[in-house]
């Protein structure tokens, strides 16, 4: 970009909304720094830890996926990101970049998966992009209320709308019902999920569907990893043989864990002491394909050979970006919803406060404007990614998010773990906003999965659990020292080992405070006490 455009493009992002949207309108017309302005894609997975990715160091060795591995090579990959505890509520903060307790109106309601908002209460980021200049388009899945959006927030949908028809909600891979500009389509999908996606998104890069003259909005939402994890017939069997490592605690005991965990165990020693998964009820809502007695070895298989249809995805988003001359201009953005315990802490499940169950991949590129091969160590959340992109775009947002930018790390991705401020991050079952104001009893807060309400903090090094349980212990993990978040500082129960210093815990405990404040957490007055220590 030229030096006049980019000096008149950070000029107009100061300027009011209304006056900027008139500028931005004549400018796009005239050919002028609307052509410049980045594009953005943003590649979302489902259910897919990071553990998947062969860039991340904690992934086995004989996992392969070059394409993925090329765009941390190419821009930045964060060690840790934490986008939501489950699918529903991490599309929920990217599209309004709030926490789901911000996030007004919007309701599970009828046959699971249907939802529902009310889209003067709760206005999606995507619409603001569009109004502001963008063409926005979104491919793949949709799991944010029967109102996909098209019209409003999109200009282009392709989209399995999966709360609008739970008959489907289970074809994750296949035999989607689709949706095109918010029509539902005679035919079912044909054909591999994951592929079908990708050939839309590049077909769009490539320009289908989109005018020539307007900088683009991609939401890319790929429904792999998520269950029934089903890979694609090419990869069935690739990674046969490939023993995965045992999690310490796949079997317990986790002494110094909540209560509930207990109730989570899914897998037992097999005939060779191998885990295998407990034989337990199955649920209507549920959608895996995992059978009783499934060793652990062979479903870490399963989800990594699923994974590598997305990697071939990548590779040719990549290809396309490249050969129609749009790479350098183009914001990739690479995450998943959610991580999925493979194991660790004895669980088969998202959900947890833990990085093993919760923490998503993100990695962030675009050669000649955001360094090459970097790491970044400083943790973030979902509304900081869409802070981030609207703050890359120049796209103001007439409401408040919860979110920071990190636009800073992007240019200088060399700063120390403890740098900036701390993040927080909240589950609160099925509920959103306001309908969070009154934690639910003892006998209701474990109605999702057996999960309850938390808060939980990254400052630095630190995690920091509280569980809205009424005389639950608090949880500290130092991930430096206990990356596998084995020893609870604040729990030792068997006398030994390092406990968390006071001082520290209460610093924690106010910033989680203060952050919960900060982000209009309806019950942030009605905490319940926590063993050892009255609710503030």
């Amino acid at each position: 970009m030229c030096k006049t455009p980019r000096r008149l493009f950070h000029q107009l992002s100061h300027l009011s909304k209304g006056i900027k949207g008139v500028l931005w309108v004549l400018l796009i017309g005239s050919g002028g720094v609307a052509a410049e302005r980045p594009n953005v894609l943003v590649i979302f997975t489902d259910d897919q830890p990071y553990k998947t990715i062969g860039c991340y160091p904690e992934a086995p060795d004989w996992v392969m996926t070059p394409n993925i591995d090329r765009l941390a090579e190419a821009g930045v990959r964060f060690e840790r990101a934490y986008l939501g505890s489950w699918c529903m509520p991490s599309r929920a903060s990217l599209l309004t970049g709030r926490l789901q307790h911000g996030i007004e109106s919007m309701r599970m309601e009828g046959t699971y998966p249907g939802s529902a908002y009310d889209p003067k209460r709760c206005p999606f980021v995507p619409a603001e992009f569009r109004r502001q200049g963008y063409h926005t388009a979104h491919i793949g899945k949709w799991h944010t209320g029967v109102d996909g959006g098209f019209g409003r927030d999109w200009d282009h949908q392709v989209i399995w709308n999966r709360p609008k028809y739970p008959e489907n909600a289970g074809a994750y891979f296949t035999g989607q019902i689709l949706e095109i500009d918010g029509r539902q389509q005679p035919d079912r999908m044909n054909g591999y999920s994951t592929d079908f996606y990708t050939d839309r998104a590049v077909g769009f890069i490539e320009g289908a569907d989109r005018p020539a003259d307007k900088p683009w909005f991609l939401w890319l939402c790929y429904g792999a990893v998520h269950g029934p994890t089903t890979p694609a017939g090419r990869h069935q069997g690739q990674y046969d043989g490939n023993p995965p490592a045992i999690p310490a605690d796949i079997f317990g005991p986790r002494p110094g864990k909540p209560a509930y965990l207990a109730g989570l165990q899914a897998w037992e020693p097999g005939p060779d002491k191998m885990p295998q998964r407990i034989p337990k009820k199955r649920l209507p809502t549920s959608f895996d394909a995992n059978t009783p007695g499934q060793t652990l070895a062979d479903w870490v298989e399963q989800v990594n050979e699923c994974a590598l249809a997305i990697d071939d995805g990548v590779g040719r988003l990549l290809a396309a970006l490249e050969q129609t001359g749009q790479l350098a201009n183009t914001l990739v953005v690479f995450t998943s919803d959610q991580g999925f315990a493979l194991g660790e802490h004895g669980c088969s499940i998202k959900l947890c406060p833990y990085d093993a169950n919760i923490a998503s991949p993100l990695i962030v590129s675009q050669p000649g404007t955001i360094p090459a091969g970097a790491v970044v160590r400083r943790s973030v959340n979902g509304p900081d990614i869409t802070a981030t992109l609207c703050d890359h775009a120049g796209v103001e947002v007439p409401w408040k998010i919860h979110g920071r930018s990190f636009r800073d790390l992007l240019i200088d991705p060399a700063t120390p773990a403890g740098y900036g401020p701390p993040m927080l991050l909240t589950s609160t079952g099925r509920a959103y906003g306001s309908a969070t104001a009154n934690v639910p009893d003892a006998e209701h807060i474990y109605d999702h999965a057996g999960v309850p309400w938390w808060v939980m903090l990254r400052a630095g090094k630190f995690k920091y659990i509280r569980c809205l349980v009424e005389g639950e212990t608090e949880e500290v993990y130092d991930l430096e020292t206990d990356p596998d978040e084995l020893h609870n500082l604040v729990c030792n129960t068997n006398g030994s080992g390092p406990r968390v210093a006071p001082a520290l815990l209460e610093r924690l405990r106010r910033a989680a405070m203060e952050e919960l404040k900060r982000t209009d957490a309806p019950f942030v007055s009605r905490l319940p006490a926590v063993k050892g220590m009255e609710s503030p």
